[in-house]
């Protein structure tokens, strides 16, 4: 089968195509919207983020400490797109289900220790010292 067919949305082009997948990215997010822990993280990250502006001492640092509150927000969509994908295929207890959500939550605990670790690094060498 031709995968033309099977997807219509890979035969847009250009501006066409940059609109409906900022359309698509758009409504991502809105359905990360009712993930309680996606609210949670960006919530604190629209508190932390003037913050962050505040703190760092020049560009590398405001780099680091709002990149660092991206990243969080990005895993924990990708963690949520691995957790819908599977529980699409069904309900049932599978040892491969189990190993990816919890690789998926294990990236985004990971990247959470990362924004804390680079957050105490700023907090540390800018405040406490």
């Amino acid at each position: 089968m031709d995968p033309q067919q099977v997807n219509p949305q890979k035969q847009r082009r250009g501006l066409n195509r940059i609109l409906h997948a900022t359309g698509y990215s758009v409504q991502g997010l809105r359905a990360a919207w009712h993930e309680t822990a996606f609210r949670q993280e960006f919530l604190l990250s629209l508190v932390l983020f003037p913050l962050g502006l505040w703190l760092a001492q020049d560009w590398v640092e405001a780099a680091l400490l709002l990149g660092s509150l991206l990243l969080v927000l990005i895993v924990e969509l990708l963690n949520t797109g691995i957790e819908s994908a599977i529980d699409r295929i069904g309900p049932e207890w599978h040892d491969l289900s189990k190993r990816a959500k919890d690789m998926g939550s294990a990236a985004v605990l990971l990247s959470l220790l990362l924004c804390l670790g680079v957050w105490a690094a700023a907090l540390w060498a800018n405040v406490l010292s």
